[in-house]
């Protein structure tokens, strides 16, 4: 049996696709093909797509909405593993919240203000998924994930899960023990605590308008493309060397928000990733500053597309 049919055999022919365009599934809408394109229904099945590829040594990346990952013209040779709606249940106890990796984060807000639970308001406008979130420690406007994550059960490369608590899962600014392991987030429980619904509507829609007001969310782009780099901010920095506008064919730096790269005119990915060099490249001989992309890169950047 080859890799295709062990995959198509696990969930049957309508969860796998072959050369998937990766520009339909990131927010930067670029990206080349997939070689295999998975799309799990059960969580089960992610341990069983995981198992064959190490069988038949064939690399994988999960993704979730794609909004903070840069794929490369030339696509991926391996599987992809798309964690979405099927994987997005969500359980209430109290002031807990339990949801599966697949969760949105404006559906997970909603359901917490439904239930008059507060503490996730931060998240309500982040275009990503619960399992992203966790992964990067996720955050915006004074709020991040490790305020709230109480519990996380992962599954690493041999299939096994395991389960961190609060103390374990080394968060801290874009970064986690999640990402150091390369492990993949099955779930995350949140406790939260007693709300006021109209406060929490009112704080959030404030947070979606000052998004609006202040980022460039007509164009297609990944967030804030750069980390914070410690003491400053990288668009305060990128703005201050001139960058604002100047990028690279279809690709340039936010006249809006020096800290976005948008896809502004039919960019390439090699346009993003170039234009993303220039950033850092200036910013750096003019400041001295090393500026640390936040965006993840999957796939070949090395010479042409």
């Amino acid at each position: 049996m080859d890799f295709l049919s062990a995959i198509k055999s696990i969930a049957g022919e309508e969860c796998i696709f072959c050369n998937e365009m990766m520009s339909d599934h990131t927010t930067f809408k670029v990206g080349g093909p997939a070689k295999y394109f998975v799309v799990p229904y059960r969580a089960e099945d992610i341990k069983k797509y995981i198992l064959a590829a190490e069988e038949y040594k064939i690399p994988y990346y999960v993704i979730g909405n794609g909004s903070n990952l840069l794929v490369s013209d030339k696509g991926y040779d391996g599987m992809i593993i798309m964690l979405g709606r099927d994987l997005g249940n969500i359980t209430v106890n109290g002031d807990r919240i339990t949801a599966e990796a697949g969760t949105s984060l404006a559906r997970l807000f909603n359901t917490a203000r439904r239930h008059s639970l507060s503490g996730l308001e931060f998240a309500a406008g982040i275009p990503g998924t619960l399992g992203g979130a966790c992964y990067m420690n996720a955050g915006a406007y004074g709020g991040e994930m490790k305020d709230v994550l109480t519990k996380v059960i992962t599954i690493d490369r041999q299939g096994n899960t395991h389960e961190y608590k609060q103390g374990e899962m080394e968060l801290s600014y874009r970064n986690s023990i999640f990402i150091r392991k390369q492990e993949i987030i099955l779930s995350a429980e949140m406790k939260l605590c007693k709300g006021d619904v109209e406060k929490m509507t009112h704080k959030v829609n404030e947070l979606l308008e000052k998004r609006k007001e202040k980022q460039p969310l007509e164009y297609p782009s990944a967030g804030s493309t750069f980390k914070r780099p410690e003491g400053d901010f990288a668009g305060r920095l990128i703005e201050e060397c001139g960058l604002k506008g100047k990028g690279v064919n279809g690709a340039e730096v936010s006249e809006k928000h020096a800290g976005f790269i948008i896809n502004r005119n039919n960019a390439t990915a090699r346009d993003i990733y170039d234009t993303i060099n220039l950033v850092t490249d200036t910013v750096l001989e003019k400041t001295g500053i090393k500026l640390e992309p936040e965006v993840r890169l999957l796939g070949d950047f090395s010479g042409n597309t």
